[in-house]
């Protein structure tokens, strides 16, 4: 499967699908996952597809799906520009972790994958946070990839189905994602719409902290484009319900908050940011 969000499509399912089955796989054949994040989640969904479901075997290459996609059983393609519009929660048979492989990774996606990392520090571990900010990363790589794991871990026991606490894990996801959909032609890595969409919704205090993190590693903290064209994809995002949305909040590191609040407000509040 060629690199790239673009390939995270029904014509690129329908190709592994007709694979498999030209393959002659059967129910207790497996599926391997090796790659990053687009590759996980296509081959994910594909064996939650195939006779009714074949296992799958996780192999993450980039640090972004080390932390994040390759844990938790979310699978899904995109759809009219939408991310992950199409989609099922299908649990991997087992994820195999090598941070070896990140030596050859581009320093561009590894700060891609430092973003997600950053997010669930804010959320949930304050001490992760501070290791991020003061050490050097490479030498503690093992280290940050394993408590980010155990925040990712906890979270999907507890709530597997996203119909709660899940939801922390979609902090900065909100205009994230919108930035993400608006910026599909030019580019932009997940990551570094994740870290434009932490700040919006993190409080000052936390900013003073998060914004030079983000500078450290090379990731965006605030989104040059056009605002208004990035807001008219939040309609479209999984967490709205109706007029409303759950927003994840940080006013403090390594706590959080969550606030419904309409659209229109989220979309306010967007704005309101874009001009600081």
């Amino acid at each position: 499967l060629p690199a790239g969000e673009e390939y995270k499509n029904f014509t690129s399912l329908q190709s592994i699908l007709i694979k498999m089955t030209g393959a002659g796989m059967h129910r207790t054949s497996r599926v391997f996952a090796v790659g990053g994040g687009v590759v996980g989640d296509i081959a994910g969904l594909a064996a939650s597809l195939f006779m009714r479901g074949v296992s799958c075997v996780q192999i993450p290459t980039t640090l972004l799906a080390q932390v994040d996609s390759s844990v938790g059983g979310k699978t899904a393609v995109d759809l009219c520009g939408v991310k992950n519009v199409v989609g099922a929660f299908y649990q991997p048979k087992a994820v195999i972790i090598d941070p070896s492989v990140l030596s050859t990774l581009p320093k561009r996606h590894f700060s891609s994958g430092m973003a997600e990392i950053i997010k669930m520090s804010l959320t949930s571990d304050k001490e992760l946070f501070e290791l991020i900010s003061s050490c050097d990363i490479d030498d503690n790589l093992e280290t940050i990839i394993t408590r980010s794991l155990m925040i990712k871990k906890q979270v999907v026991e507890l709530d597997e189905r996203e119909g709660g606490l899940r939801k922390i894990l979609n902090f900065g996801h909100t205009f994230g994602h919108a930035v993400e959909a608006a910026e599909e032609m030019n580019g932009f890595y997940h990551g570094e719409c994740v870290a434009i969409g932490m700040t919006v919704v993190s409080s000052e205090e936390v900013k003073e902290r998060l914004i030079p993190l983000l500078k450290k590693l090379q990731l965006p903290y605030k989104y040059e484009g056009d605002t208004e064209r990035a807001l008219g994809f939040i309609s479209h995002d999984k967490k709205c319900e109706g007029e409303s949305v759950s927003v994840i909040l940080v006013d403090k590191i390594g706590s959080y908050r969550i606030e419904k609040m309409s659209v229109l407000d989220f979309c306010a509040l967007v704005r309101e940011e874009s001009k600081k």
